[in-house]
């Protein structure tokens, strides 16, 4: 599993044929190791860091044997260059690669010997994205930056609660140390060509939004449905469970949102233990999952109440993330919905409405009924209902009216 697999992908597929260790950073490999990356902090834009020379170079590359065994199996290269001489290699200039280290989230080594040809490769390839003008500089720091936030995670989770459970010696007498290299040995291609294809089906389906916006402004700022979901008394919660307990509450939290999510049609954006953050490019099918996370976790006696709040109008997206107005509207509507519960904003409720998914009112829904009936035709079907609430202030964007959206019968 490797950084630089999906880094290379922006710009170029990976030779066929190379190694997985052809094409990753030092730390790829356990957290063991993780010691042995290369230069670069874990956060902050690279405006807000001070030069390469002032840096205080206090990381140093493991020296333990095991883990070095496994950071040459998963890069599939020694070590050989310093950061200045891997940077020289390449053909780019010191300052460029710490940035591109840095927005990697590679810690910082100083000048110890821990580079490889791969971190050679990645920095040519960046570099020559530049070069090339297919990448701004900004920009190809955004890649380095999008590429190692997200495949950090995914690594953190492999080796934590993965790799951790399956290095279980299984007969008495066997170490860990025996179990981990052949298991990862084995594992490694199978998880890395894995990775691939999810970030090939990834990469389509987000292309093919792209290129149905209307123009190219919606391209950036578009008009979507948001959603936050959120467990109601989570912080009582975290007092009274043990922490076992506690993470497996989140976890099957996350994994059911997100399983609903993708299943209905919508976009996690993200995940914050006792809260998600959905996105859906039409109203409908936002308010078919906020329902439907709200039945399934009434339904699962282990989970607390759940409230949604939703939002509907343009969001600027970032990085994957969403951002603006809409958002913080979602957000302030989910701190203010009753448990099991979904209110929605006014732009949404119409939404709804246009797209013939609810009625303007019941007293609209049932004259449209009667009209039908009395013409021999069907009456409208409706999926949703609205309830207008009281108008209430909500800090930092005024005062708005809420609607309550339940399913409707019938």
């Amino acid at each position: 599993m490797t950084v630089d697999d999906t880094t290379s992908g922006a710009g170029a597929q990976p030779p066929e044929g190379s190694s997985s260790g052809a094409s990753g950073p030092p730390n790829s490999s356990s957290s063991a190791s993780r010691a042995s990356s290369p230069p670069g902090t874990a956060s902050g834009a690279a405006a807000v860091h001070p030069p390469h020379h002032e840096v205080d170079h206090t990381v140093e590359p493991t020296d333990d044997p095991l883990a070095i065994r496994l950071e040459q199996l998963i890069l599939g290269a020694d070590r050989r260059y310093t950061p200045f001489q891997a940077a020289r290699t390449a053909g780019v200039s010191m300052e460029l690669a710490s940035r591109f280290w840095r927005a990697m989230g590679f810690a910082d080594i100083g000048q110890a010997k821990a580079l490889t040809e791969a971190d050679v490769l990645a920095l040519r390839r960046l570099a020559g994205l530049v070069e090339a003008g297919l990448l701004s500089e900004p920009m190809a720091v955004q890649v380095a930056r999008s590429t190692g936030q997200t495949t950090a995670r995914l690594a953190e989770w492999q080796i934590d609660s993965f790799l951790e459970g399956l290095t279980e010696p299984p007969e008495p007498g066997m170490t860990r140390t025996e179990v981990t290299y052949p298991l990862v040995e084995l594992l490694l291609p199978e998880l890395e060509e894995f990775l691939v294809y999810v970030w090939r089906r990834q990469l389509a389906a987000a292309t093919g939004r792209v290129v149905q916006a209307a123009d190219d402004e919606e391209m950036v700022d578009r008009r979507l449905a948001v959603g936050f979901a959120d467990l109601v008394g989570f912080t009582r919660l975290t007092r009274r469970l043990e922490e076992e307990e506690l993470g497996e509450l989140v976890e099957a939290f996350e994994t059911t949102c997100a399983d609903l999510v993708a299943a209905h049609g919508g976009r996690l954006i993200k995940t914050l233990g006792d809260e998600v953050l959905y996105a859906a490019d039409d109203a409908g099918t936002a308010a078919e999952i906020a329902l439907r996370l709200i039945e399934t976790m009434t339904d699962d006696e282990s989970m607390p109440a759940l409230r949604v709040g939703i939002a509907f109008g343009t969001v600027t997206t970032r990085m994957g993330d969403v951002f603006g107005t809409t958002v913080n509207l979602a957000s302030r509507l989910t701190s203010i919905a009753p448990k099991d519960a979904v209110l929605v904003d006014g732009a949404f409720a119409e939404e709804l409405v246009r797209t013939g998914d609810a009625p303007a009112s019941e007293a609209e829904a049932a004259e449209a009924a009667a009209a039908a009936e009395k013409e021999g035709e069907e009456p409208p079907s409706y999926r949703f209902a609205l309830q207008p609430m009281w108008q209430r202030p909500v800090r930092g964007l005024g005062v708005v009216e809420p609607w309550l959206m339940s399913r409707r019968g019938g």
